[in-house]
Formats: C-alpha cells, structure tokens, sequence
C-alpha cells in the first residue's frame, strides 16, 4: 500500500485500476479542492525549477491546468487569465528585457 493524499488528474484512478490496482478516492468540497489546487501549484513549481527542456514545458503545461482550474473556482477562465497577463504587459511591460531592479534612490 502506498499512501499519496493529493489530488490527482481526473483519469488516474482508471490508469491505477487498469494496473490491476484499487484507487481508495473521495470527492473534495470546494473548500478542499481549492487548497489542494495550491498545494498542488507549488508541486508542479518546484518541479518546474527542476525540470529541462522537454521536461519542462510538460510541468508548465501541468501548472496551466491547475491554474484554469483556480480561475475557474473564481468565476474565471484561462483566458481570461491570459488577457488580463497580456493588458498587464501592455502597461507595465513584460520581463522579455530581462531588467533586473537594484535599487531606487529617493531625490
């Protein structure tokens, strides 16, 4: 037996059942899937800071899920997500000059 407590994608216990295995799952209140998607962001962070190459475009595809799926739980889309990211750029800029602030001095 083998113990994980975190949420999981959608067609994994099948996968698990189809290994000749039994999935023990529940269904997550709001509340509960909420943290568990964060926790899950941060997973799927950390291993995007790990990861190379192909490697990583998966775990930034796997971190675009979990974030379509917290846009989701505030009435929101990826999309939506992704126009409101482009609006910020058109106003603040983007990080594609790679500028790195030190300090501000006061006059």
């Amino acid at each position: 037996m083998q113990i994980y407590n975190k949420l999981v994608r959608d067609k994994i216990p099948e996968i698990i059942k189809s290994n000749g295995e039994e999935p023990i799952t529940r269904i997550l209140t709001d509340e509960e899937y909420k943290v568990e998607l964060e926790k899950k962001l941060n997973e799927e962070y950390q291993e995007v800071l790990n990861a190379t190459g192909k490697d990583r475009i998966e775990e930034l595809a796997d971190m675009l899920e979990i974030i379509k799926y917290l846009a989701k739980l505030e009435n929101s889309t990826l999309e939506e997500v992704i126009a409101t990211s482009e609006e910020k750029s058109s106003k603040r800029g983007a990080f594609e000059s790679k500028i790195f602030l030190e300090k501000v001095l006061k006059k």
